[in-house]
């Protein structure tokens, strides 16, 4: 592995913690303080910490991103979609099957869907 590959991952691990935090947080802020139902406040979360992470994956996470074609921008997006798809499916498992909190869920849904993201945001950015 080059320093450059070892060095995104780098990048992606932090800007991907970012994200978390406030997918994380607005999770948290919806559900507990508005009263909005676990999974709703989950997509919504999710949905808003899906276009950070693009903005940020293409600025700062890999390199050369910024000349990016609609074709790529729609792979990215098209991933997001699916990975809201795998975090709802992972929040409703999670909570409803094997009975954790919806906060410790969250962590859980969080870790499968970010081995998602990498792999095909990658793929999406660098064309």
């Amino acid at each position: 592995m080059t320093h450059e590959r070892i060095m995104e991952i780098i990048r992606f691990c932090l800007v991907g913690g970012l994200s978390f935090l406030l997918d994380y947080s607005i999770l948290f802020a919806l559900t507990e303080y508005a009263g909005v139902y676990y999974l709703y406040s989950s997509a919504i979360s999710f949905s808003i910490s899906v276009v950070f992470n693009y903005w940020l994956c293409v600025v700062y996470v890999f390199k050369g991103a910024q000349k990016q074609t609609k074709k790529q921008a729609i792979i990215f997006f098209s991933t997001g979609v699916i990975g809201l798809g795998l975090n709802q499916f992972c929040m409703w498992f999670f909570v409803a099957v094997a009975g954790i909190h919806y906060m410790l869920a969250k962590i859980f849904a969080t870790a499968i869907v970010t081995i998602w993201n990498y792999v095909t945001k990658r793929k999406a950015v660098r064309g």
